[in-house]
C-alpha cells in the first residue's frame, strides 16, 4: 500500500528528504513500519527517541496503518 513519509528536524538530515513516498505491506502496523524503515534508512538507528503521528495524530505501536495514510516522524525539540 502507498503512504506518504514527512520527515521532520533531524529525520530530515538522516534521510536526506522532508518527504517520501513509501510502498508498506497490507495491514502494517506502526511497529512494523519502524522495523521497515530501519531496514530501509540504518541511520534512522541513531535517534534516540521520536514519535510517530499517522494523519496528524499521535500514533502507538498498534496502530495499524491505511492506504494512503500520511505518517510524520517527530523527533524531540530541544531549545529554550
Amino acid at each position: 500500500m502507498k503512504t506518504t513519509l514527512l520527515l521532520f528536524g533531524i529525520a530530515t538530515d538522516l534521510a536526506d528528504s522532508s518527504s517520501l513516498t513509501l510502498e508498506l505491506p497490507n495491514k502494517s502496523s506502526v511497529a512494523s513500519f519502524k522495523e521497515f524503515l530501519f531496514n530501509e534508512f540504518p541511520e534512522f538507528r541513531k535517534m534516540s527517541s521520536y514519535a510517530v503521528a499517522i494523519n496528524e495524530s499521535y500514533a502507538s505501536d498498534d496502530t495499524l496503518i491505511r492506504e494512503n495514510d500520511v505518517i510524520a516522524i517527530i523527533p524531540p525539540v530541544s531549545g529554550g
